[in-house]
């Protein structure tokens, strides 16, 4: 059983070895992290040369060397040679990289999960490697039940949690009033009344425990 966790990956290095599809995908699911990506592969083709320009990725178009994975946080090593990935993996430990070899759950400190994002909200789903096929089943089903709605309910409660943390007092109030505010029944007037009305319906409720 893995521990989850989610990785700050701003301005750390991220190593991606192979420039095929599955390098190409690695470097895309990247992009948002605002890592310091590196693309190390002996060709690239066009399309993706040009994606990395604009996003930033530093391309080495090189053989893999273990050089290449000194100060990096994380490396994917996406070769279509199962003995670089073999030898990227071992490099990894060495250095304290944490690695990840698509398909080869073996060789992974860590895996990507199937992620459904709305707005600041994420749900992911993992297999430990054994499934990704029924992992993005599982997000296609979470996508129907999670809407842009409760990435926009979040957004409100991020807000209204600053004032209730600053101005309630008493800390069994703030997680009475956070906890009510965060339920189901809460969502539903959101939904069903707008947020205008729902910050008039919060702000009573943060008045009568100051």
């Amino acid at each position: 059983m893995k521990y989850p966790i989610y990785l700050n990956l701003k301005s750390k290095r991220a190593v991606v070895i192979g420039g095929g599809s599955v390098g190409t995908r690695k470097i895309m699911s990247l992009l948002d992290s605002e890592a310091r990506i590196v693309l190390v592969a002996e060709r690239v083709d066009a399309a993706l040369e040009i994606e990395c320009e604009r996003a930033g990725v530093e391309v080495i178009i090189s053989k893999y060397s273990k050089e290449y994975l000194v100060g990096a946080t994380i490396a994917f090593a996406a070769t279509n040679d199962r003995d670089v990935n073999e030898q990227i993996y071992k490099d990894c430990q060495e250095l304290e990289v944490l690695c990840n070899v698509p398909d080869n759950p073996q060789r992974c400190d860590f895996f990507v999960p199937a992620v459904v994002r709305r707005g600041d909200l994420q749900i992911a789903i993992c297999t430990e490697g054994s499934s990704p096929a029924y992992a993005g089943h599982i997000r296609k089903k979470l996508e129907d039940m999670f809407t842009e709605k409760h990435g926009d309910f979040l957004a409100e409660l991020e807000a209204i949690r600053e004032r209730i943390m600053a101005e309630v007092p008493n800390a069994a109030d703030r997680k009475a009033i956070l906890g009510e505010l965060a339920g189901d029944a809460s969502f539903e007037y959101y939904l069903e009344h707008g947020p205008k009305k729902w910050h008039i319906n919060t702000e009573e409720k943060i008045k009568s425990h100051i």
